[in-house]
């Protein structure tokens, strides 16, 4: 079986999200995408966050429309900050050590990725997809090797798709009153508007 991971804060999950799982899972010819939002992300801690249940709700609502993907909640079910070595250790588990996983990042995380806890035991999980990030440019191989020796045959770099989609874009424009239409999954939108989210 192979595996993509999808992970973030997904607050909220937008059009880019979808269209990244779905290509990674038809060009890499994935089983299933899960979906995993984070908890309590240690990288955005000085961050106010939506809460955790409010988050999956809207990735929920995202992704239902498409079976190959699906969600999973052990980061928000684990307590204390997120870590992605915790998370693809045990997804490794629980989807079968005879699987392949697959994590995707954008390039902005892929750059960060060398001061993420153990990042060398993600790499000899999970095989690692990068795709590009308007405003962030792609990550160099060969520096990566130098701070993730033997990684270089673990990272799959994409030049593709380039959306310039951000949640932080759509928070604002739902503070501002502006249409989502287009940017966020139509029921992702609706409740957004029926909660009043990202407005206080």
């Amino acid at each position: 079986m192979k595996v993509g991971i999808m992970g973030g804060t997904f607050d909220p999950p937008h059009i880019a999200h979808l269209i990244i799982a779905e290509m990674a899972r038809v060009r890499l010819e994935l089983d299933q995408v899960i979906f995993i939002p984070a908890s309590d992300p240690w990288m955005k801690s000085a961050l106010v966050v939506t809460s955790a249940d409010i988050r999956v709700e809207m990735v929920s609502l995202a992704i239902a429309s498409n079976p190959a993907f699906s969600l999973s909640l052990i980061e928000v079910e684990r307590p204390g900050p997120t870590y992605t070595v915790d998370t693809v250790e045990q997804l490794f588990g629980e989807v079968g050590y005879d699987a392949d996983l697959f994590l995707l990042l954008g390039w902005d995380s892929m750059a960060e990725l060398p001061a993420w806890k153990a990042p060398y035991r993600i790499s000899k999980i999970a095989r690692i997809v990068a795709f590009p990030r308007p405003g962030f440019i792609k990550p160099d191989p060969a520096e990566m090797e130098r701070t993730m020796p033997g990684s270089t045959e673990r990272i799959l770099y994409m030049d593709e798709p380039y959306l310039s989609i951000s949640s932080t874009c759509i928070r604002q424009r739902a503070i501002e009153g502006k249409s989502l239409r287009y940017l966020v999954p139509d029921a992702v939108g609706r409740y957004i508007v029926e909660h009043n989210l990202y407005k206080a």
